[in-house]
């Protein structure tokens, strides 16, 4: 994957501009991830920002569109293909601006690109 597809949905994950993801689970491959407080798309670099309630002592954190391996709208379940402790590792994500700061982004972007290859999200 090139570093500008981690911020597109993957063709595969069953993206459709219509449904609005807000509220969704989302789901790694070890365990639930937290639920979706909202999609955006800035500078073109489409994410979610994930409230993790207590699993990360109640932060959020901020996951690129490109490792959504599969949305299912029927069971508001989103399934991304990284690890906890992968995201758990991702750059910090703090603050609303940040999902503004082009730099941030580009940090976030980097980190999830650098990740190996997944052949898939957990589908169980």
């Amino acid at each position: 994957m090139t570093i500008e597809g981690i911020w597109a949905y993957p063709p595969r994950a069953g993206r459709t501009g219509d449904v609005d993801l807000t509220g969704f689970t989302v789901v790694a491959g070890d365990g639930t991830i937290g639920h979706v407080d909202r999609a955006a798309d800035t500078f073109g670099m489409r994410h979610l920002v994930v409230d993790t309630g207590v699993w990360v002592f109640g932060r959020s954190v901020l996951v690129p569109a490109g490792v959504v391996g599969r949305i299912d709208p029927a069971e508001r379940r989103i399934e991304v293909s990284c690890s906890r402790a992968e995201i758990k590792a991702a750059p910090r994500f703090r603050t609303d601006s940040e999902t503004r700061d082009r730099g941030y982004l580009t940090r976030v972007g980097e980190y999830y690109h650098g990740l190996p290859p997944r052949q898939e999200a957990n589908t169980a």
